[in-house]
């Protein structure tokens, strides 16, 4: 049964020659003769058109919950919790964030850009009043929304949000 199929079947070979029907393009290596690195080559690639991906040349979204992807339910409570008040400890607008120090003492409270009310950018030293949400994704920390400045620092420049500089 045996004779028939290799008879059958002439490409079926023990020999390496009849087997690989690709050529090889690199040399063969021998232990007498040294490669240089310039005869070897590497693998060509081709190149492939990449899927465009939103996220290309941009940069991670935050993981935050800002005004425009805090849920309804969270907006909800924070609406109906308590006002509070306290004094901008620092804010960047640069970097979309700062910090609020209760006036009843306690951690510093983060602060979105985009819960910020109002024409004024914030500075240090502007009392302010708003309200509190959680963070999640384990609601241990909280961070301050519908922020709004009661009163300017005296002696500082303030920014309006279109670029307009006023001095106190």
């Amino acid at each position: 049964m045996s004779a028939n199929v290799s008879s059958e079947c002439p490409a079926i070979s023990m020999s390496s020659e009849a087997s690989s029907p690709v050529k090889s393009t690199t040399p063969p290596l021998s232990p007498s003769s040294p490669v240089s690195p310039s005869a070897l080559h590497l693998p060509t690639c081709r190149n492939r058109a990449r899927s465009p991906s939103p996220m290309r040349s941009h940069l991670i979204p935050s993981p935050l919950p800002t005004r425009r992807n805090r849920t309804c339910s969270a907006a909800a409570r924070a609406a109906e919790g308590p006002v509070f008040s306290g004094v901008c400890k620092c804010f960047s607008r640069s970097k979309g964030h700062g910090f609020i120090t209760p006036s009843d003492g306690g951690n510093d409270i983060f602060v979105h850009i985009s819960d910020i009310d109002g024409e004024y950018v914030p500075v240090e030293g502007d009392e302010v009043c708003y309200k509190i949400c959680s963070i999640p994704p384990k609601h241990e920390k909280i961070q301050a929304v519908e922020v709004t400045i009661t009163h300017l620092a005296p002696g500082t420049k303030h920014e309006t949000w279109s670029g307009a500089v006023f001095e106190s």
